[in-house]
């Protein structure tokens, strides 16, 4: 892998982490692009990491208060989320592996998430805060994630959409998703731990230290702008051009697996 290429791909991951476009959507297809095929899962397990420093310094008086009284309703509230995510990941984890592996379909997962962005924006502004959810608010939005683990379709959409209708406001869905992250990212390392010590470090030594140094800067850079700018974005309730991109990313992606070949074959 080149700099270029890591530096491009954490690029992609820290902006599309926290843009409801889905950053496994865009690294599955910028991977393709690149033809990087080996030694993927280690960097991009590391660019995750990098993005959870950006979700830790945005929401650091938030996490904080969670350290330093972690039995509270808010930490019970995330907890709850988690749990409908995690069993998702493990019981369907290998059939979505099977099913999407390589890129298969993701055209047509980027049409779902655009969907979802869709109504996400019309929705009108809720009344609840994070305080007021209930835990089976916690369970649809964890639910939401859980469906998010297939390639293409966006975690921070689904899970802000799933906030959104559960009658939270729209800066209430935002700060929730985005400490959702936290446990999902974290979850999902522990998930692909044990091959990443299986291999020895080889997959980082495949790429490079300084490529993977890089990409982990990068993407944690990025990943903090795209918060503060997807918070703002959400106040505002334009999610539909998000929703426009993905629909015509979408489209793009099954043209070409059906017809042109360019970048997938079915």
């Amino acid at each position: 892998m080149s700099i270029i290429h890591a530096a491009i791909l954490g690029l992609i991951q820290g902006l599309t982490e926290f843009l409801p476009v889905s950053s496994s959507g865009h690294l599955t297809l910028f991977q393709k692009i690149f033809g990087i095929e080996e030694a993927t899962m280690s960097f991009d397990i590391l660019l995750h990491v990098a993005t959870l420093i950006a979700v830790f310094v945005c929401y650091w008086d938030d996490i904080w208060r969670l350290i330093k009284r972690p039995f509270q309703k808010t930490t019970y509230l995330l907890v709850a989320a988690t749990i409908p995510t995690v069993i998702i990941a493990l019981v369907f984890g290998d059939i979505i592996d099977n099913t999407f592996g390589d890129g298969k379909f993701i055209g047509f997962n980027f049409l779902i998430t655009g969907f979802v962005l869709l109504y996400a924006d019309f929705k009108s502004e809720g009344r609840k805060k994070i305080k007021d959810m209930s835990y089976a608010d916690a369970l649809i939005v964890g639910t939401m994630q859980g469906i998010a683990i297939c390639p293409a379709i966006s975690r921070s959409g689904m899970t802000i959409t799933g906030a959104l209708s559960r009658d939270l406001n729209r800066s209430s869905a935002a700060r929730f998703s985005f400490l959702l992250s936290i446990p999902a990212i974290l979850g999902a390392m522990v998930l692909t731990i044990k091959d990443m010590v299986s291999d020895g470090g080889a997959g980082f030594e495949a790429i490079g230290i300084l490529p993977t140094a890089v990409g982990f800067v990068v993407a944690a850079v990025s990943g903090f702008v795209a918060i503060k700018f997807m918070i703002n974005i959400i106040k505002k309730g334009k999610l539909r051009y998000f929703s426009i991109y993905v629909f015509i990313l979408g489209i793009l992606l099954i043209f070409d697996q059906f017809v042109t070949h360019f970048i997938y074959a079915v």
